[in-house]
């Protein structure tokens, strides 16, 4: 398993509408074959700057995901919101105390 960490910055008077489709959308991501978590983390310092942590079982149903009608859907949504390019991070989870 591995996390795909995803961080959005969004013009401010975008955030309202990209939580409204985050909320629509969330549990089908969270259903895509392979996923097995997703959390929405907002930035402490910056309100209009978002994390999403996703947690996939292989790469390869990260990819499937990523070529999936869903992610083009959710995609074609969420890109003109940003007011810069978002960045994306694939890691290894090496330790987890709870």
């Amino acid at each position: 398993m591995f996390v795909r960490i995803v961080k959005m910055g969004f013009q401010e008077d975008k955030v309202a509408p990209f939580l409204e489709n985050f909320e629509k959308v969330k549990h089908d991501i969270r259903n895509f074959p392979g996923n097995r978590l997703l959390e929405l983390y907002r930035d402490k310092a910056d309100p209009a700057v978002f994390f999403t942590y996703s947690y996939w079982e292989t790469e390869a149903d990260l990819e499937m995901y990523r070529k999936s009608n869903l992610f083009c859907e959710v995609w074609a949504v969420t890109k003109p919101m940003f007011k810069q390019k978002a960045e994306a991070w694939s890691v290894d989870k090496l330790v987890s105390l709870e």
